[in-house]
């Protein structure tokens, strides 16, 4: 049986372990939190003492992690670093979403050691977490792509190979600096139709089938009470919070940059954001920017 190591079990890392357990992988969780622990032991999940104890021997090692600077503690700098004890034929996958330099020198240090590793965020949020419907967005050799889709295809539908080692994480914050927005351009419009009269159901099925329809309207809408299961009518509960779009538009700051990239839009998104933060809004979902437009808090 293969054998998964599985570090960072918070929204979305505990779907995604659940899943592979499911799947028949014996899965051997580690975290931080005992709470979390616990649901992935009801999932089926082995629980580990340490990261350590998780990563030794085990075929494979995901983490999902808040930052750059976890990733690297985890398994170069940490006072135990888990390079020093994943076996050579091991593949890490690290799906947290970090700067693509601290991806690829922890690649490099994995290299070193005859380690393989690839950086693989994802997109598709909590619900293609618990539906194993997510996009894995993958920088790493062709080999090692190959090597990694034995698990990812378990935990997602579409697995892109973006490039080389530190692709997937540029790729990712593209990706998130549009959809930010996207969800800011959805709820200026909303709440402009909805200042005028009209009802958010019915103009957000009128956008959907024109030429303004986007995945923020589609399949998230920002509106209260539109979509059922849509954070917007759980009080902007779970989802993906403010503060993760702040610290991703914050990595794509970065690789504009470091390229002389004009982003005047993502600037834009990452300034409402980070003002609908202030307001105390950083643990709500990122559909949440309604309430900066309705002037709500």
């Amino acid at each position: 049986m293969t054998t998964v190591a599985f570090i960072g079990l918070g929204n979305m890392g505990g779907p995604m372990a659940a899943n592979l357990s499911k799947a028949g992988f014996n899965v051997r969780a580690f975290d931080l939190s005992a709470e979390t622990l616990e649901i992935a032991k009801s999932h089926g999940c082995e629980v580990a003492r340490s990261a350590q104890e998780a990563a030794t021997d085990a075929d494979f090692v995901i983490s999902m992690l808040p930052a750059g600077k976890h990733v690297r503690g985890l398994y170069v700098d940490g006072d135990a670093p888990l390079f020093d004890v994943i076996k050579q034929s091991a593949l890490v996958i690290d799906c947290s979403t970090i700067d693509a330099d601290t991806a690829r020198s922890v690649a490099a240090a994995g290299a070193e050691k005859g380690i393989g590793f690839v950086d693989a965020p994802v997109s598709g949020g909590v619900g293609g977490a618990q539906a194993g419907t997510l996009t894995f967005i993958v920088g790493g050799s062709d080999a090692q792509f190959e090597q990694a889709k034995l698990v990812l295809d378990v935990m997602g539908k579409n697995i892109f190979h973006a490039g080389d080692h530190g692709a997937g994480q540029v790729a990712k914050v593209c990706n998130n600096m549009l959809l930010s927005i996207l969800m800011a351009g959805t709820c200026e419009a909303i709440n402009m139709g909805v200042k005028n009269g009209l009802d958010p159901a019915v103009l957000s099925e009128i956008m959907k089938q024109s030429s303004g329809g986007n995945w923020a309207l589609n399949v998230y809408n920002p509106y209260p009470g539109v979509m059922e299961n849509a954070p917007a009518s759980k009080n902007y509960q779970g989802g993906f919070q403010v503060d993760l779009m702040i610290k991703d538009l914050g990595l794509a700051m970065d690789v504009s940059q470091q390229s002389t990239s004009a982003v005047p839009m993502g600037s834009a998104a990452r300034s409402l954001f980070t003002l609908h933060k202030a307001k105390g809004n950083g643990k709500l979902d990122f559909s949440s920017l309604m309430q900066f437009y309705q002037d709500k808090q």
